[in-house]
């Protein structure tokens, strides 16, 4: 029996220093400090609590709430208790949660309190047995009922392989994918960023994104958890807040709209992050002038990265060496890559082609779509990213673009399919299209090009509203534009291509 990554986690916070300093989102009340016994003592009533509604190993707890210490001790509690943790992002509406509690049948929903109503609903619905609410203010919430816990129950012997979260990533086509990750894949990759990142005890981690993303938890918490480390966590980014605190932290991660808006004001400067020994960016491609531009201005090379949903990291900039822009460096110990070709070729260096990986980072499919899951790995558990990629002469690592027209906007995916779908279904709309063009502050952004029903109108204010209506605004397209019709191939499909380069400017003013 391997090491179960709680326990691993576990070890690694062994005193109870502070390790956490929660900064109130709003700033209307002072930092909550959280020491590492507290974290650790919450994990085992939650765990506890849970147990006792009947939740068992291998269930589904679901949780849609806003970033806290607490939203993270029952993370832990899913990791102590071997329950399998599903993440949702905040900003969802009632009809994405919906289908998300339907297909992962949890045994349990934790969501804020304003969310309560609608959560029963959905729960109602799916016959989900439990739905709690997360309030660290109130009398009578979660945390107060998991301190009543009578009987703290062990932690559960679990096994490399038992699923530890369920993560959904949309496809360009269909519902969205549950992609499960196992107590190794975390483990692993987790470790593996531990040690090529250098992470200590003696680091302070300053947090600013959000939980619910592989970025935030995965990447970011299991860094500084393992390593021992402190935590300032953020709500969200804030840049006052992230000037302020910076003096404080050794460590900074985020996606590229973080830089981008730290160097929009002179009062970011080297003298400001002269202590800082790592910034670290993912989620999205770092354009060349940003990482030029912050070195310039710092003296700090940003240290680029790659991974996915369902691998965790792949690839990263060294720590040591050159951290080359435009690049996302090397394979991470233990994780293997490789371009291969359209027709089963494998490629060699400057070669462009589809990148595949393969390691104990990779999951191991997708929830309860075995066929689905079959598809996306080649012979020799090789699993196809659908990112197309060069590997130099170097052995940097290049990501030259993505198959399936995957759009990534601020450090989130939206894909254009979904998007597609709710526009289509429009009573003034023939079809549309969805194609991401570059956006100085989110990197990427959609724009939809949309073709009307003949005698039928509709302006570009009105189709945003209704598409914010049901969408979390990251997936609203920024603009929109009404056209005769859509370019096609002589197959049909329509050239995405095509409107990408007659937007491209779009979002630039």
């Amino acid at each position: 029996m391997s090491p179960s990554l709680f326990s691993l986690i576990e070890v690694s916070l062994p005193d109870d220093r502070t390790r956490i300093v929660l900064e109130a989102p709003d700033r209307t009340r002072g930092p909550r400090e959280w020491s590492a016994e507290r974290l650790l003592t919450a994990a085992a009533q939650f765990a506890s609590l849970f147990a006792e509604l009947g939740v068992v190993k291998g269930d589904r707890v679901a949780l849609q709430v806003e970033k806290s210490p607490e939203a993270l001790a029952i993370y832990l509690a899913c990791l102590r208790g071997g329950f399998v943790f599903l993440p949702m992002n905040t900003a969802y509406r009632l009809d994405e949660v919906d289908y998300l509690v339907g297909n992962a049948e949890p045994a349990l929903v934790i969501c804020d309190p304003a969310a309560e109503e609608g959560m029963r609903e959905i729960a109602a619905r799916h016959a989900t047995p439990h739905v709690l609410t997360l309030d660290t203010e109130a009398q009578g919430s979660l945390t107060e009922a998991s301190r009543r816990v009578r009987n703290i129950v062990p932690p559960a012997q679990l096994a490399a392989h038992d699923l530890a979260a369920i993560l959904y990533t949309s496809g360009t086509t269909g519902k969205p994918k549950g992609a499960m990750l196992s107590q190794g894949n975390l483990a692993s990759n987790g470790l593996a960023l531990r040690d090529a990142w250098r992470f200590t005890e003696s680091d302070v981690l300053l947090h600013a994104l959000p939980t619910f993303h592989a970025h935030g938890l995965f990447v970011a918490c299991h860094c500084a958890l393992l390593a021992g480390a402190r935590m300032i966590w953020l709500g969200k980014f804030d840049r006052d807040l992230v000037l302020k605190h910076l003096p404080r932290a050794t460590t900074f991660m985020g996606v590229p709209t973080f830089y981008t808006r730290l160097l929009a004001g002179d009062d970011f400067n080297a003298a400001l992050v002269k202590h800082m020994r790592l910034f670290t960016s993912g989620s999205a491609p770092l354009l060349a002038e940003t990482f030029e531009e912050f070195r310039a201005r710092t003296g700090h090379a940003i240290l680029e990265r790659y991974g996915m949903t369902e691998t965790g990291m792949n690839t990263s900039n060294p720590y040591d060496g050159e951290r080359r822009a435009g690049t996302v460096g090397f394979p991470l110990p233990g994780t293997e890559v490789r371009v291969m070709s359209d027709d089963g070729r494998l490629l060699g260096a400057g070669e462009v082609g589809g990148l595949q990986v393969r390691g104990p980072n990779v999951f191991s499919g997708y929830w309860r779509m075995p066929e689905k899951s079959a598809e996306e790995f080649a012979e020799g558990g090789w699993f196809k990213t659908g990112d197309i990629a060069m590997i130099d002469a170097d052995g940097y690592v290049h990501l030259v673009g993505r198959a399936k027209d995957l759009i990534i906007s601020g450090g989130f995916n939206v894909y254009p399919k979904e998007i597609e779908e709710l526009i289509d279904d429009m009573p003034e709309v023939l079809e549309s299209a969805i194609v991401g063009v570059p956006h100085a502050d989110f990197g990427e952004a959609g724009v939809a090009v949309v073709v009307l029903r003949p005698g039928r109108t509709l302006d570009e204010a009105e189709l945003i509203s209704r598409v914010k209506a049901k969408l979390a605004n990251y997936k609203v397209p920024k603009r929109a534009f009404f056209v005769e019709s859509l370019p096609r191939n002589t197959m049909g499909k329509v050239q995405k291509n095509l409107l990408r380069d007659e937007y491209r400017g779009a979002c630039k003013s």
